[in-house]
């Protein structure tokens, strides 16, 4: 396989041989905005590793009611539990900024993990700074106000992104965060008034990124160490 882009920052971890083993059985892939990757409970038959876009994943309550668990750029994979043991999805994959990934099929890669502590150390390095992220995460919910939640999901989501203005609706924005679309507003109209942010007809424009950073809660510097550290 040839002339595929190689922009996943996992990769660029691994030495020369170990990554063009691994490129070999893995495939070019574009997704679009709204793409839907897994639904909870199905088996994960293909791991994507993200190059650029963002892909999100999202847990579901019974009642209808959604919230982002966490979000899957450059800097990572979906599926980290299927690279070592057959699993089926409990959350949500879908994609909310368009990109591309180079996909590979989870018993392949679970094969040539097991044949190289090169990769397998990668891998594991990308599971744990996710599990020290998501156990960061619940306290954050549960402590922090909706805007500076809203102001770190809006600078985890400007990092993974090409350029200053997200494209997203209210209602999306919603679903993401676990709130109602007027809390969403409430928590837009804040940081607009900082100046960090100004947000029209589905778009947030970033303005101001310190006084974004400001705005948020440490969790975002926190988080994102975890994941700068690999």
């Amino acid at each position: 396989m040839t002339n595929i882009s190689q922009r996943n920052d996992l990769l660029s971890q691994l030495d020369p041989q170990t990554r063009a083993d691994l490129i070999l059985s893995m495939s070019d892939f574009d997704f679009e905005a709204g793409h839907e990757f897994g639904e909870v409970g199905d088996d994960i038959s293909h791991i994507y590793f993200v190059n650029h876009g963002i892909i999100s994943a999202v847990a579901m309550m019974e009642d209808g009611q959604s919230a982002e668990a966490y979000m899957v750029g450059c800097e990572g994979f979906t599926g980290v539990t299927a690279w070592q043991v057959p699993s089926e999805t409990s959350v949500r994959f879908f994609c909310h900024l368009a990109g591309n990934a180079l996909r590979i099929k989870a018993a392949k890669l679970r094969e040539l993990a097991s044949e190289s502590e090169a990769l397998r150390a990668v891998l594991a390095g990308y599971s744990a700074a996710l599990q020290i992220e998501l156990e960061q995460t619940a306290p954050c919910n549960a402590i922090h106000s909706v805007p500076q939640r809203f102001a770190k999901w809006l600078l985890r989501a400007h990092d993974r992104a090409n350029g200053d203005t997200l494209f997203m609706t209210q209602d999306f924005l919603a679903k993401m965060l676990g709130v109602q679309r007027t809390t969403v507003s409430d928590a837009a109209q804040t940081l607009a008034a900082t100046g960090a942010i100004s947000y029209s007809r589905g778009k947030v424009h970033i303005k101001n990124r310190s006084a974004l950073e400001r705005a948020s809660c440490e969790c975002y510097v926190a988080q994102e160490a975890d994941i700068v550290d690999l």
